[in-house]
């Protein structure tokens, strides 16, 4: 009788990308939440970066329970895009800004468990941000990780980023530190298109103009120069049957 050693089944482990509870609790969270993704998507792009928001961020190889969903996260040194969910273990690199939109509902865990948890992964920054002044007077609460505990920030600047925040009503809004140029929301991007649009259609239009103005002095030019022949060939004819005119 041969011996057999018991066949060992490993069900591959499921980390989900979904848990089917709404984005935001608010319509002004949300609008939060998508503007400040998309300004950080235009200001990063071309660089070996990536900006996500409300994704499974898994910290914990094996368990996929261990799960935080950040409303705004940045991370550096990895491939742009897209993700359906974030594993730290495979990507090799942790969030270095991270921003919650955050509200009385959630403001327990955002200022206890969400901030301890970033503060021990290494999160090199932790914003929170209050859309209706609600807890946060002020609606910026930064955090800026030295050594290994958040202090708090109190320049109002995002070093990782280097970037200057600010607000505007129910958004926060960013200044680059280089320029002093502000990075414009979707609306804003919108109506700066809109009118380079008009601009370079107006300059399209006084240029065709311009060349309709020219070709006019032209041809006029040229009727000028052939009236003048013709009148210079009939004086002629005239010298040559008639003698010099008159004076």
């Amino acid at each position: 009788m041969t011996a057999t050693s018991p066949t060992i089944q490993t069900t591959p482990i499921v980390y989900p990308s979904a848990d089917g509870e709404p984005v935001a609790e608010t319509y002004d969270h949300l609008y939060a939440i998508l503007t400040a993704l998309e300004v950080l998507k235009q200001y990063l792009s071309g660089r070996q970066a990536t900006v996500l928001a409300n994704q499974f961020l898994y910290y914990s190889q094996g368990f996929p329970k261990l799960r935080i969903a950040p409303d705004v996260m940045v991370i550096f040194d990895v491939a742009p895009g897209g993700r359906d969910n974030y594993k730290i273990w495979e990507e090799g690199q942790v969030p270095v800004v991270i921003f919650e939109m955050t509200s009385p509902g959630t403001q327990d865990q955002d200022k206890s468990f969400k901030k301890t948890l970033y503060e021990q992964l290494g999160v090199k920054e932790y914003w929170l941000f209050d859309p209706k002044g609600e807890w946060i007077e002020e609606k910026l609460q930064g955090y800026r990780l030295r050594g290994d505990s958040y202090e708090p920030i109190t320049d109002s600047r995002s070093e990782p980023l280097q970037l200057r925040l600010a607000i505007e009503e129910k958004l926060i809004v960013f200044y680059r530190e280089d320029t002093g140029e502000k990075l414009l929301i979707p609306d804003e991007l919108g109506e700066a298109l809109k009118q380079e649009t008009q601009a370079r259609q107006l300059a399209e239009e006084q240029a065709e103009q311009e060349r309709q103005r020219a070709e006019q002095e032209r041809q006029q030019r040229e009727l000028t120069q052939q009236q003048l022949a013709e009148t210079q060939v009939m004086l002629d004819r005239y010298r040559e049957r008639f003698g010099d005119l008159p004076e």
